[in-house]
C-alpha cells in the first residue's frame, strides 16, 4: 500500500522480551478526582501522555465517566518527582481540559501525545468521529487531531487526513504525533486499512501548523505517505508509541508491538535521525505487562505508553495499563542506548 522506507529493520528482531523498565507508582481512578464535572469520580483513567514543568510531572490522562460507549476526554493533574519515587498516591484534582465537541471526535478524544515543538505545546489525540458507531460507515473511524496551548488553554487546531483517493480505503488512523526534521514537519501515525492491515506510516504535513489560527479547525490533507518499517512475522500490529526524545543528533521514540498469538502489548525502541528514518533498534522488547495491573484490566496485558521524558540520564515512561491504570515507569537511558549502538542499521 505505502512505500517501506527501512526494508531491513526486521532483520535485527526477535520475539522475546528483556523488560528494563523500572515500575514506579500506579495511578487509579481512586485517585483521580475531577473539578469541573458533576460526576467527581471518573470509572477510569489511562493511556497518558505527560510533559515536565519545573519540578513537577503534569498527566494528560484519558478518562471515561462510564463502559457504554467508552467515550473518552483528557483530564490533567500534577505530581511531584517525590510522589512518583515514594510509589505512594494521593488524591489528584484533576480539570478536563479536552473533550468531545465536533464531528472528527464526537464520539472520544483518546490517547493523547504531548510534546513541545520550539516554544509551542502540542497535543495530537486519536479522535473518534461522529461515524465511529455508524454501520453504514466503516471508513475514517478515527483520525488524528492536533490542539495547541494558548492563552491557558487548548485551541484544536487542525485534523489530518490522507488523499481523497485514498480515504475509502482507510479504517482508522491513529498513534500520532507531528515530529520537526530537515524536511519539514512530519506526521508520524497509524493506519489501519480495509485490507486488514496495519501500516506504521509517516506523512510530510504541506501546512505550517505553528502558525495556523487557533479559532478554527482545518482539515490538512497529508502527502508523500511511507511505511517506516512494516510488522514482523510474530506481530499482528504496531503502533508509534511516544513522542520522540531528542538524543545528540538523533531522536529516541517508542513504539508498541501486539503479539499475534496472544495480543500482548510489548515495548521497544528506536532512534530516528533528523530526515525520519530509523538508525537503530532494540532487537527485543524492553517492555512487557508483568504487574498486576498490567496483566489484568479493561483490557488484558497491555502496556501502552504515550509519554516520555529525560530527566538526567534517565527516561520517564507514562503508560496505560490493561486500560485502567496509568503508570509510570523509568529507563536507564545509558542502557537504552548501549542496546541501540550495539543494533544500528
Amino acid at each position: 500500500m505505502f512505500k517501506v522506507l527501512n526494508e531491513k529493520v526486521n532483520e535485527k528482531r526477535e520475539p522475546k522480551t528483556v523488560d528494563i523498565v523500572k515500575r514506579l507508582v500506579a495511578i487509579t481512578a481512586e485517585n483521580v478526582v475531577l473539578k469541573n464535572h458533576p460526576i467527581t469520580k471518573p470509572t477510569t483513567v489511562f493511556n497518558p501522555s505527560m510533559i515536565i514543568e519545573g519540578d513537577s510531572v503534569r498527566i494528560y490522562g484519558r478518562i471515561i465517566l462510564g463502559y457504554f460507549t467508552y467515550a473518552s476526554a483528557i483530564a490533567e493533574f500534577s505530581l511531584s518527582y517525590d510522589e512518583i519515587y515514594r510509589c505512594q498516591p494521593k488524591i489528584y484534582k484533576a480539570k478536563i481540559t479536552v473533550y468531545p465537541e465536533n464531528k472528527y471526535d464526537y464520539w472520544g478524544v483518546e490517547d493523547p501525545r504531548v510534546y513541545k515543538i520550539g516554544e509551542s505545546l502540542l497535543m495530537t489525540y486519536c479522535g473518534r468521529t461522529v461515524n465511529y458507531f455508524n454501520p453504514m460507515v466503516r471508513t475514517e473511524r478515527t483520525l488524528p487531531v492536533t490542539a495547541i496551548f494558548k492563552e491557558g488553554s487548548w485551541k484544536k487546531i487542525c485534523v489530518f487526513r490522507v488523499p481523497e483517493e485514498l480515504r475509502s480505503f482507510v479504517i482508522s488512523d491513529k498513534d500520532a504525533f507531528l515530529v520537526k526534521t530537515s524536511k519539514g514537519l512530519l506526521l508520524f501515525h497509524r493506519v489501519h486499512m480495509l485490507n486488514e492491515k496495519f501500516y506504521l506510516t509517516i506523512s510530510r504535513v504541506p501546512v505550517d501548523v505553528l502558525n495556523l489560527r487557533h479559532n478554527d479547525l482545518r482539515e490538512i490533507i497529508v502527502k508523500d505517505t511511507v511505511t517506516a518499517f512494516e510488522t514482523s512475522p510474530f506481530e499482528a500490529k504496531l503502533g508509534w508509541a511516544t513522542p520522540p526524545i531528542r538524543i545528540g543528533k538523533e531522536s529516541l521514540v517508542f513504539i508498541h508491538g501486539v503479539d499475534k498469538k496472544t495480543h500482548c502489548y510489548r515495548v521497544f525502541a528506536v532512534l530516528i535521525d533528523d530526515e525520519g528514518n530509523i538508525t537503530a533498534i532494540t532487537p527485543y522488547y524492553i517492555m512487557e505487562p508483568k504487574e498486576t495491573y498490567e496483566v489484568y484490566g479493561d483490557r488484558p496485558y497491555t502496556v501502552f505508553p504515550c509519554g516520555a521524558q529525560k530527566i538526567d540520564d534517565k527516561i520517564l515512561i507514562s503508560y496505560g495499563a490493561a486500560d485502567c491504570v496509568i503508570g509510570i515507569g523509568e529507563v536507564d537511558l545509558s542502557e537504552l542506548l548501549h542496546i541501540l549502538d550495539r543494533n544500528r542499521l
